[in-house]
């Protein structure tokens, strides 16, 4: 599968059309003062490390936004690994438009990159466990699709792409609902499948009575929340697969196989 397959065209130039709005403004002042129109150059975007690239679709269409002729030749996939002095791509044009378009391009692809790379570590670090690796809304406003497509060139997974696609039963939901009255974890699983139906439904624990009263409520997921890993055996074993499992919270890349270890489904990371 191509990675960039799973862009959406219309979001992705509606993010970097406000992003070179951002930066050009009304124009590279720089370039117009010292560069002539006809002045040609060939760039190349060089690794300087041991990284996982993403990004490659978005740089080009940066590019082609700011000047359509110039010439982009991706050496390398998104997704794929380099190693320092890899040559991933290759420009080639009028040089005020590429340099107009430089630091843009850098921009997205060096965040993406740095995303995809950070969670093709922890997905390499739970390979022998076959755990998910997923992410959350902990995104940057406006750059959701772009970071959850960087995370997937890693090798993780997209949890929920906002609120609107996926029921997660969190602690200030569960406050503020529990205020009318005795109603257990499983009443809102219960109360959400009614609302819902044919919704994913998950709900957030933090011990295993909790996890006990949840379960009763058949929901989809349960999101245990920030325990160890003999606490998260304890909860496998109680759950005996009634729901799938996700740890969250205080997961590092020091940590994370020992979690995985535990027999949870998945674990999500915020960063």
């Amino acid at each position: 599968m191509k990675y960039e397959d799973t862009l959406n065209v219309a979001e992705l130039e509606a993010i970097v059309e406000r992003a070179l709005r951002e930066d050009l403004g009304t124009g590279d002042r720089t370039g117009e003062a010292l560069i002539s129109l006809d002045a040609k150059c060939r760039a190349e975007i060089v690794s300087r490390g041991d990284y996982t690239i993403a990004g490659g679709p978005v740089a080009k269409l940066v590019f082609a936004k700011v000047d359509p002729s110039i010439r982009v030749t991706a050496n390398v996939l998104d997704g794929c690994a380099v190693s320092r002095n890899d040559v991933v791509m290759t420009v080639e044009g009028a040089a005020r438009p590429v340099l107009a378009a430089e630091r843009t391009m850098l921009n997205f692809m060096q965040r993406m990159s740095g995303i995809a790379t950070l969670t093709a570590s922890f997905v390499r670090k739970v390979a022998p466990y076959a755990v998910e690796v997923l992410d959350t809304r902990k995104t940057t406003p406006g750059l959701r699709a772009l970071e959850k497509y960087a995370v997937r060139c890693g090798g993780g997974t997209n949890h929920r792409m906002g609120l609107y696609d996926r029921i997660l039963i969190k602690d200030n939901h569960r406050r503020i609902w529990g205020r009318d009255g005795d109603r257990s974890l499983a009443d809102a699983v219960r109360a959400a499948r009614e609302k819902t139906p044919g919704v994913l439904i998950e709900i957030e624990v933090e011990n295993e009575r909790e996890l006990e009263d949840a379960l009763t409520g058949q929901p989809d997921w349960v999101l245990l929340d920030n325990m160890t890993p003999e606490v998260l055996k304890a909860c496998v074993s109680l759950c005996d697969r009634r729901a799938r499992l996700e740890a969250s919270g205080g997961i590092t890349i020091d940590n994370v196989e020992e979690i995985a270890a535990s027999g949870v489904d998945a674990v999500s990371l915020g960063r």
